[in-house]
C-alpha cells in the first residue's frame, strides 16, 4: 500500500451524528432526568426539586435567556449563594449557547465591576445578600444594556435590597420547560468563565470548554470512586472552578445535591445526620473546623462520610484529626485553570495497615493525574526536563490533557507564557517522589530565601501545625537585615487555648533546622477566602511593613 493510500481503517469510516456527538456535561441532566424523574436532586432548606423538575427549571432559565437575546458566546455573570439557582444557572446558561460567569461573593465592588467589563456580560442574576457590594459595581460597571436578575431566596433571612428589573422566579414563569437543551456544535465551544484571584492587579479570566467540564465532572466520579446516588453537601463554594465541576458530576451521579449557603460545623453536622450525606469538599480549614468541632455536634452520625480536601496541601494534623473522627478523606489537587481537581493522591489498600503517622505522610501527597487528564509531572522550567524520582531535587508542577483551560480571556500573552512549552505551567515547586506521585514543596512566590539558603514555607507551616493549639497558620517572608529575608508565622489558635511566642519556638526547635525558625509570630485570625483558601498576599504585605528582628 503506498503512502498516499487510504487505509481501510479510515475509508468509509468518518464521523457522522450516529457515532460523533461532541462532549457536554448538559447531557448529564437530560439523562438522569430521563431516568429517575422523580428521585431527589435538589434539597435546599423546605425546598425539594426532583431530577425531572430540575431539568425542567434549567430549561425555563435557557428559554427565558434566549428570549431576552442571549445565545453562543454571550456571558451570563452571576453572584450567588450555593443555592438552586446556582445550580440551576451551570446548565441553564450554556443550553442557551452562552457562558456562565461564576463570580466570587466576596469580591469589592471595583473587581465585580472590572469583571462585567472584561467579560462583557449581557446578565447578570446575583442574590440579595450582596446587593450592597453588587449595587455598587453595577454602577461603576456602566454597562450598557446589561439585565440584572435578583434571586430572593427563602433561606436568606438577612438584609439587602433586590436591585434588578425582574426577579428569578417571575423571570423563569416567562421559559418554556420544554425548551430543547442547545448542544455545541463544537465540544471545544466556551461552556464558563471563571476568574483567578487577582492577588497581584486585575484578575484573569480563565475559560473552559463543554469538553473539559464533561470530562472532569467523570472523573470526579471515578477518581474519587463516588457510587451512584450520592449525597453531596455543597460546603465548597459553588463560584469556585464552577464548584470544581461537581454541580456537572452530580447530575452525571444522579445524586442529590444538599445546598448550603454558610460554612459553619454545626450546620454541616446538622445537614450529614439529617440528610445522610455522603460526600463534601473544601479546603484544608473547612475539614479542620470539623476535626475540631465539639464532640457533640457529631452525635448521631454513624454512617461513612468522605471527603476531598484541596486548595492548598493540607497539613499533617487536619488529615490525621479527620481520621480520629472516622471521615475519609482523600487530597486532591488542580487550579482554576484546570477545572479544580486534576490530580489526585490515589490511594494503596495496604497503606490502611501502615501507622497513623505514615498513612498521613502518604495520603498528604498531591499524587497522581485524574483519570481524564493525560499528563502530570514535575519538570525543570528552564530546560523542561523530568526532575530525577529523588525526593529532593525541584521543579514546577505542570500539566496537560483534556482539562486544561482553553487560556485566559482577552490575554493571549499570558496564555503563551502559561503553556510554555507544551505544558501548562502552574507555579507550584515540587519533587516527585520513588513511586512517581507528587509532593508540593511551596508555591514558587511562598519560598523564603534566608541567607542564600531556601525555606519552603509549608517545611515551616507543617511543624507548627504539629502543635496541638493551632487551628490555621501561614508563614510568609519578612524582610531580615542581616538575611534578606526570614520566616514570618501568622497562627490562629484554636478556641480557649492561649500561647505565647516562646512557647511556639520552643515547639519549633523540636522540628526545624535553627535557620528555618520563624523570626517572628504573630498570633491572629487568619485572612481567608470564601472557599477557605489563606490569602497569603494580605500577609505578605503585612509582613513587608513590619521591621525585621534582628
Amino acid at each position: 500500500m503506498s503512502a498516499l493510500s487510504q487505509s481501510p481503517y479510515d475509508a468509509g469510516l468518518g464521523k457522522n451524528p450516529a457515532n460523533y456527538v461532541p462532549l457536554t456535561p448538559l447531557s448529564f441532566i437530560d439523562r438522569s432526568a430521563y431516568v429517575y424523574p422523580d428521585r431527589i436532586a435538589i434539597i435546599h432548606g423546605a425546598r425539594r426539586y426532583t431530577w425531572q423538575e430540575y431539568a425542567r427549571r434549567s430549561r425555563r432559565l435557557a428559554s427565558a435567556l434566549r428570549t431576552l437575546g442571549v445565545g453562543r458566546n454571550d456571558t451570563v455573570a452571576v453572584v450567588l449563594s450555593n443555592t438552586p439557582e446556582m445550580l440551576e444557572c451551570n446548565f441553564g446558561v450554556p443550553a442557551c449557547g452562552a457562558v456562565l460567569n461564576t463570580i466570587n461573593t466576596r469580591l469589592d465592588a471595583e473587581t465585580i465591576a472590572f469583571i462585567l467589563n472584561h467579560g462583557e456580560a449581557r446578565v447578570l442574576i446575583t442574590d440579595r445578600e450582596f446587593s450592597r457590594t453588587v449595587g455598587p459595581a453595577v454602577e461603576l460597571a456602566q454597562r450598557q444594556g446589561l439585565v440584572v436578575i435578583d434571586v430572593d431566596d427563602s433561606e436568606y433571612l438577612g438584609a439587602g435590597e433586590r436591585i434588578g428589573s425582574v426577579e428569578y422566579e417571575a423571570f423563569l414563569d416567562g421559559g418554556q420547560p420544554d425548551f430543547e437543551f442547545e448542544h455545541p456544535a463544537d465540544e471545544w465551544n466556551a461552556i464558563s468563565l471563571n476568574y483567578t484571584s487577582g492577588t497581584t492587579g486585575n484578575p484573569k479570566g480563565v475559560v473552559y470548554h463543554h469538553r473539559g467540564a464533561y470530562l472532569n465532572a467523570l472523573s470526579n466520579i471515578v477518581s474519587w470512586g463516588m457510587p451512584p446516588h450520592a449525597v453531596y453537601l455543597w460546603t465548597l463554594p459553588m463560584f469556585h472552578c464552577n464548584g470544581w465541576c461537581f454541580a456537572w458530576t452530580m447530575a452525571a451521579n444522579a445524586g442529590v445535591n444538599v445546598c448550603l449557603r454558610k460554612v459553619d460545623p454545626a450546620l454541616i453536622f446538622a445537614a450529614i445526620r439529617e440528610h445522610r450525606v455522603t460526600h463534601y469538599c473544601g479546603a484544608p480549614i473547612v475539614h479542620a473546623m470539623l476535626a475540631n468541632a465539639p464532640e457533640a455536634m457529631r452525635a448521631g452520625i454513624e454512617h461513612k462520610v468522605f471527603g476531598l480536601v484541596a486548595a492548598a496541601p493540607p497539613p499533617a494534623s487536619m488529615i490525621e484529626g479527620m481520621a480520629r473522627i472516622g471521615f475519609d478523606i482523600t487530597h486532591v489537587y488542580g487550579l482554576t485553570e484546570t477545572y479544580g481537581p486534576a490530580a489526585v493522591c490515589a490511594k494503596h489498600d495496604e497503606w490502611a495497615e501502615l501507622p497513623l503517622a505514615q498513612q498521613v505522610a502518604l495520603n498528604g501527597r498531591q499524587g497522581v493525574c485524574y483519570h481524564t487528564q493525560e499528563g502530570m509531572t514535575v519538570l525543570d522550567p528552564d530546560t523542561m526536563t523530568p526532575v530525577p524520582r529523588d525526593n529532593q531535587t525541584m521543579g514546577e508542577v505542570m500539566f496537560r490533557g483534556n482539562i486544561v483551560m482553553k487560556g485566559y480571556l482577552k490575554n493571549e500573552k499570558a496564555s503563551a507564557e502559561a503553556f510554555r512549552g507544551g505544558w501548562y505551567h502552574t507555579g507550584d515547586l515540587a519533587v516527585m517522589q520513588a513511586d512517581g506521585y507528587v509532593k508540593i514543596k511551596d508555591r514558587s512566590k511562598d519560598v523564603i530565601i534566608s541567607g542564600g539558603e531556601n525555606i519552603s514555607s509549608i517545611e515551616v507551616e507543617d511543624a507548627i501545625y504539629k502543635h496541638p493549639a493551632v487551628l490555621a497558620v501561614a508563614v510568609v517572608a519578612m524582610p531580615d537585615a542581616k538575611w534578606g529575608e526570614a520566616p514570618c508565622a501568622y497562627i490562629e489558635l484554636k478556641d480557649g487555648v492561649t500561647l505565647t511566642a516562646e512557647d511556639m519556638l520552643g515547639h519549633c526547635r523540636e522540628h526545624l533546622a535553627g535557620f528555618k525558625m520563624p523570626r517572628r509570630i504573630v498570633f491572629a485570625p487568619l485572612p481567608k477566602t470564601s472557599t477557605g483558601k489563606i490569602q497569603k498576599f494580605v500577609l505578605r504585605a503585612q509582613a513587608g511593613a513590619t521591621d525585621a528582628i534582628e
